[in-house]
């Protein structure tokens, strides 16, 4: 069997900038076993497939140890796939997901803008293992998915040193610091503790937790953001009610053919 191949670097307009998802265009859905063999082969945070149906593509997402309920930078880079290779006629592309109906539009200076459902944290007790595992304090603890820290500082969130042993047991799937930001509106990095990469570059799907949570901080429902990893990623946000959009650019970085 021979698969269509693409890897693209989401949320970034360089080549080895923001995050890079490999994407495999299928016919058909292949066997959940054969699909996690393929990320773990890419090695990369996501491998998203798709499968096109008449008004819609069916989209999944793994990492190489599980699958995913929902991830932002792979369904950009699946997007830029569909509106550069698999129908350039297109302006929005509608997917299906686990997380429900999804979409993606192209906007006008060549970024394309995600439709995400929101999912607001909710106040929680700061966990103990939180306080073991970072050399700042964080100020508050919030959680839906994902486990958000609000920290003083964009300069604690670029310095924060970190061990992670402790939070494996969290039952949170990224743990991600946070702050007001110097230039921006708010910066982030999210970690991963039970991933064979600890750090991910850009996390699209972290960001339908951060943007309501920072809509409400900030009083305002446009917003800039910025992830802090070492590649870096910049995202445009807005809150809008139960639903978000992400936008952000993409870029090809290879493509090619799977043979199994």
């Amino acid at each position: 069997m021979e698969l269509e191949i693409y890897q693209v670097d989401a949320f970034t307009d360089q080549v080895f900038g923001g995050n890079p998802a490999a994407v495999v265009p299928l016919k058909e859905w292949l066997d959940e076993q054969t699909m996690l063999k393929i990320a773990q082969e890419n090695n990369l945070a996501e491998t998203a497939y798709f499968v096109q149906r008449e008004d819609h593509f069916e989209i999944r997402w793994f990492m190489p140890h599980a699958e995913i309920d929902l991830c932002g930078h792979a369904t950009l880079a699946s997007a830029f796939v569909i509106f550069e290779f698999v129908d350039p006629s297109l302006d929005v592309v509608h997917f299906s997901s686990q997380s429900g109906p999804l979409s993606a539009k192209r906007l006008g200076n060549g970024s394309i803008q995600l439709d995400f459902p929101t999912r607001k944290p909710e106040p929680i007790a700061i966990p103990q293992e939180v306080f073991e595992s970072f050399n700042y304090k964080p100020l508050e603890a919030h959680a839906s998915r994902d486990l958000i820290l609000l920290f003083e500082s964009e300069d604690q969130i670029r310095s924060i040193q970190y061990e992670l042993n402790s939070l494996k047991h969290l039952p949170y799937l990224g743990i991600v610091p946070t702050a007001k930001g110097d230039t921006v509106d708010f910066v982030s990095r999210v970690f991963d503790a039970v991933a064979s990469m600890p750090e991910d570059p850009v996390t699209g799907s972290t960001h339908a937790s951060l943007i309501p949570f920072w809509s409400e901080r900030l009083g305002k429902n446009t917003l800039l953001a910025h992830q802090l990893s070492e590649r870096g990623g910049v995202l445009y946000c807005e809150h809008k009610g139960d639903r978000v959009d992400i936008a952000g650019h993409a870029v090809l970085y290879l493509k090619g053919k799977i043979y199994i």
